[in-house]
């Protein structure tokens, strides 16, 4: 049990990690103010830095990992140029970025509640993802 619910666990952090990555791309190219690009780009950094623990974690198991929803992945693309198209600004990157950073902490949380297993070194990389999510949310409040 205790193997299964660390891979299942491992498994979701590699996809919010790879799903973070992934949105802070989506708008670097679009904002103005060079210290909301430092932040985006300080934690892209950081989620890449534990995208690479994550997996050599799963490695450990002969686990390949999960990558974000190819759904999950159109819609929320989608959604980010669809926001941009119509008003390009920090304003509306802090709030694309604010929700992502939301749905990451909410759903990390779920799988850390629901893989209760897991080992303790899963659980803490869980925990610094969402750390990691909810200080972006909370460091971009200026450009909302």
């Amino acid at each position: 049990m205790i193997e299964q619910d660390t891979v299942k666990l491992l498994r979701e952090c590699d996809s919010g990690a790879k799903m973070g990555v992934s949105s802070i791309d989506d708008v670097l190219g679009a904002v103005h103010a060079k210290e909301l690009e430092r932040l985006l780009t300080d934690c892209k950094q950081e989620h890449e830095k534990l995208s690479g623990e994550i997996q050599a974690h799963l490695d450990r198991f002969q686990d390949e990992g999960r990558d974000p929803s190819v759904m999950a992945e159109k819609m929320a693309g989608m959604m980010t140029s669809m926001k941009l198209m119509m008003h390009e600004s920090d304003h509306t990157i802090a709030d694309l970025m604010t929700d992502g950073c939301n749905m990451g902490v909410k759903s990390l949380s779920r799988y850390l509640n629901q893989y209760k297993a897991a080992d303790e070194v899963s659980k803490d990389i869980a925990k610094r993802l969402i750390h990691l999510e909810a200080q972006l949310a909370v460091d971009i409040r200026p450009y909302l």
